[in-house]
């Protein structure tokens, strides 16, 4: 995953956690949900973005093996 994406990522947990923070302290129960919401959804995006840099990179190495097999005359 990009630094700038993780970065992205990890503002917006911080910036939910904040809300929760202030909505609690506020007795602001909207506030406080929409700090949960915002922690979780860049807890998402960062699992996703994570899934997705592990997926491409096991298809780095499948094609890596492939082409490696393919130029020892060794296929099967």
């Amino acid at each position: 995953m990009g630094a700038f994406d993780k970065a992205k990522d990890k503002a917006e947990q911080l910036k939910g956690k904040a809300k929760e923070k202030l909505g609690d302290a506020t007795d602001n129960e909207s506030l406080e949900n929409e700090g949960r919401r915002d922690e979780l959804k860049g807890k998402a995006k960062e699992e996703f973005h994570d899934l997705r840099e592990k997926g491409e990179d096991k298809l780095h190495d499948a094609k890596e093996r492939l082409t490696d097999s393919g130029e020892d005359g060794d296929r099967r």
